[in-house]
């Protein structure tokens, strides 16, 4: 095991205050100025997808050169995702998020000023570094000073943030390039940015998050040892994480197909212009990221006293989801077939707050940016990455319907990770609980 010095700005180190100097409103603080700046990291990043017109037509790009401009921040984001997050946990959350937004809004800025393909490519590889770990590192921070029965909640909420951040980029940057020019669309971004971070850096610190923590369970910080810190090798080693990680990752393949393919869906099925495609999809992008907050919500309710429970509200997403997808796709075009997808749709991703809880729970909190890096990275690699890339193969040799009507064949695979992850959940949670007892104290 390893211990680590105390110091001031280590919020594990901190002491903790009594619960007569906690503010109920600084909690709230923390997450709207967090939830703020995710909604600029989404912001920042998608509003590229709403100029590229403007700039095939300015700088004669071709279409692969319009795709490596945008697929080069989801690079950057796959590959330095955990890595940071390590790093954060080392050197402190509130520095690191702070840093992150402001190299990933001056970045934007260098979108603004860029007079030619080369330097934009080179400015977007500047936002995918510093967006790499924000959900990750965001969110552990959020969850720090809110008790457990409100994390499902939370974390589905900023998972959603995502899918919020991108249709207001895409649309607030279409109107601007259209209305005034497409540099100032990525101005807007970075000004907004910006203030964003000089308020987080105003009113959120690190000894501040420590005076607010909520989030260890009462059986690990009893026997934990001032400045202990929980190995990295902790966040592979527990069974039941494992399932978390793959169940969750499992669980967003369709989710990431359903917002990759759909505007191609109702242009080749409904006969829609691209144009008008993609503002149908934009609907059930909204509906997606609206599951998300309200499936917490309601696996908050139903774990409250009993968080197991958190396990059987994600594994029954997964089967409404499954079973509403799979018939919506099999069925003619038609009301009744839209009615179907968008329930599937609004329960697609609705088992991300319920995993992101289960692994907060069962890791350490000296850890936590570093776990939910790693489920960042299941996230991606096991679903939003690898659903699209999926069936964008399978369309190529069966057709884009039949692909689709396969995809939600999936979450039979999360299910299962789910349900081995609650059968193991009472021994992870010892398992967590061992950890400080098989510490020498200081």
């Amino acid at each position: 095991m390893e211990l680590r010095a105390t110091s001031v700005e280590d919020p594990a180190a901190a002491p903790r205050v009594g619960p007569s100097t906690r503010s109920s409103r600084y909690p709230w603080i923390v997450f709207a100025l967090t939830f703020g700046l995710l909604l600029s990291d989404y912001m920042s990043r998608q509003v590229l997808s709403a100029i590229f017109p403007f700039l095939k037509t300015e700088w004669a790009l071709s279409d692969s050169q319009l795709a490596s401009l945008s697929s080069i921040v989801a690079l950057m984001v796959g590959l330095l995702t955990l890595p940071l997050s390590l790093l954060a946990d080392r050197w402190g959350r509130v520095k690191s998020l702070v840093l992150m937004a402001v190299l990933w809004s001056a970045a934007t800025l260098l979108c603004a000023v860029a007079g030619s393909y080369e330097q934009m490519l080179g400015a977007r590889f500047l936002v995918g570094v510093g967006e790499a770990a924000y959900t990750s590192v965001g969110i552990a921070v959020v969850l720090s000073v809110f008790a457990p029965r409100l994390h499902a909640t939370l974390s589905g909420a900023f998972m959603a943030g995502g899918s919020f951040g991108s249709v207001i980029g895409v649309a607030l940057g279409g109107v601007i390039a259209v209305h005034v020019s497409w540099r100032w669309s990525f101005a807007a971004m970075a000004i907004f940015g910006l203030i964003l971070v000089a308020l987080y850096r105003a009113l959120i610190t690190e000894r501040k998050l420590a005076q607010h923590a909520a989030d260890d369970l009462p059986a690990v910080t009893a026997t934990t040892p001032a400045g202990y810190r929980a190995p990295v090798s902790t966040l592979f080693t527990n069974p039941a994480v494992l399932c978390a990680y793959i169940g969750g990752g499992l669980h967003l393949f369709t989710a990431g197909v359903l917002l990759s393919w759909l505007p191609s869906f109702f242009h080749r099925y409904y006969d829609l212009a691209p144009a008008e495609a993609g503002a149908m999809a934009a609907v059930f992008v909204l509906l997606v990221g609206s599951g998300m907050v309200i499936c917490g919500i309601i696996t908050d309710r139903v774990g409250r006293t009993d968080t197991s429970r958190k396990w059987t509200a994600a594994i029954a997403f997964c089967l409404i989801s499954l079973v509403f997808l799979a018939a919506g796709f099999s069925i003619g075009t038609g009301g009744a077939q839209m009615v179907l997808i968008a329930i599937g749709a609004f329960f697609s991703g609705g088992a991300s707050g319920p995993s992101a809880a289960m692994v907060a729970n069962l890791t350490h909190s000296s850890v936590r940016a570093s776990a939910m890096g790693t489920l960042a990275v299941a996230y991606n690699l096991l679903g939003m990455a690898l659903g699209p890339f999926t069936v964008g193969v399978l369309a190529d040799h069966l057709g884009l319907l039949r692909a689709l009507q396969l995809s939600p064949l999936v979450y039979l695979g999360a299910i299962a990770a789910l349900i081995a992850g609650k059968r193991l959940y009472p021994a992870g949670m010892r398992k967590l609980a061992a950890l400080s007892t098989d510490t020498p104290h200081p």
